[in-house]
């Protein structure tokens, strides 16, 4: 039983190894001067989004802690990248893998996955996902990795190649190379967790800034920790990011602003950031830059210069019938032309616009 998990850990490291660490780059936003803006483009990943760190993670911690042994299945609660890059994981190391996902699941994500060579689980009623996800990993004598619960835990905070030492890595040679921000948003909070942490121990001057979209009660949590019961009954439309409910990995302690950002903003984001750079990418994507475009502005008007970083967590080819059709963000009620309006008009002058 030591040989497969030793042989399972090694095809994942040697994975790892033959991986290419993600692109930082540098926006061009002149009126910024002494201001420089960031993007670690996470989408280049194998398995195209953010999320292959955090399943990575996963599975060494996992595989470490005797949880995945040979022949045991893997299941988990998610519909999204998390389950893509899960699901690359788990056949790597010859486990099967099932996500639980509601029955309204887009075909495009069931896709996706089963390319990855996980199998679907539907469920009716989206308020059963977790219990079902733990329900299931039971009947199968499997193990539910639970992304919620262990994200923050299974990533070395303190370095290990995790995204905040590659991102001072990559800094290193810039005008600033200590940045003054470094803007995430929260959907486990693993992510946030580990570069704030990070931060600390190294003893960087850095913030972090973490930006929160409609619906989710991130922002809420954070404001008011006495309510860690705070619900939404309405889930998150940025995907990726935000929770109808406090997750066990989101760890407030370690950020030092949160920021709410309206969902319009976000996918006018995505627009702009279309235009200046010449790449898509996904909602989350534009939800970072919306943050980071607004602390550069602050940072403008008090006359401070710095280096601001953000992520790019997945690539827009996964939303064209969603964020960038015209169609759908007419049915859903966005009008995204003002905030593309007030989104130029900030990288063009330097200032946030009033709302």
């Amino acid at each position: 039983m030591r040989d497969w998990v030793h042989q399972a850990v090694r095809r994942i490291e040697a994975d790892f190894q033959r991986s290419a660490d993600t692109h930082l780059f540098r926006l061009d936003m002149p009126e910024f001067d002494g201001i420089d803006i960031y993007l670690k483009d996470e989408s280049t990943h194998p398995t195209g989004s953010l999320k292959h760190r955090l399943a990575r993670s996963l599975f060494l911690y996992a595989l470490c802690n005797g949880l995945i042994r040979e022949g045991v299945s893997v299941v988990e609660a998610s519909s999204g990248s998390t389950a893509v890059s899960e699901a690359y994981f788990a056949r790597m190391i010859g486990a099967p893998f099932y996500a639980v996902m509601p029955r309204s699941t887009s075909p495009e994500k069931i896709a996706a996955i089963e390319h990855q060579g996980g199998q679907c689980h539907f469920v009716d009623d989206g308020r059963r996902l977790y219990a079902e996800a733990a329900e299931l990993a039971g009947r199968l004598g499997g193990y539910y990795i639970d992304q919620f619960t262990y994200a923050e835990r299974a990533t070395d905070w303190r370095g290990n190649n995790n995204i905040a030492e590659s991102i001072f890595q990559q800094m290193r040679a810039e005008p600033h190379p200590v940045p003054r921000w470094i803007v995430v948003g929260a959907g486990t909070g693993g992510t946030s967790a580990t570069i704030g942490r990070y931060l600390r121990y190294q003893g960087h001057a850095s913030q972090l800034c973490v930006v929160d979209p409609e619906h989710s009660v991130f922002k809420d949590y954070y404001d008011n920790r006495a309510n860690p019961g705070v619900t939404s009954e309405v889930p998150s439309r940025v995907e990726g990011i935000g929770r109808p409910r406090v997750e066990p990995s989101f760890v407030p302690g370690v950020i030092d602003r949160m920021l709410r950002v309206p969902d319009t903003a976000s996918y006018a984001a995505l627009r702009v950031l279309e235009r200046r750079v010449g790449r898509r990418f996904g909602g989350s994507t534009g939800t970072d830059f919306c943050g980071a475009l607004q602390l550069a502005c602050e940072m403008h008007a008090a006359g401070q210069a710095g280096s601001i970083v953000t992520l790019a967590c997945d690539g827009g080819e996964r939303y064209l019938d969603t964020y960038y059709s015209d169609a759908w963000l007419n049915a859903q009620g966005h009008d995204i032309a003002p905030w593309i309006e007030r989104l130029d008009a900030a990288c063009d002058s330097g200032h946030w616009p009033a709302a």
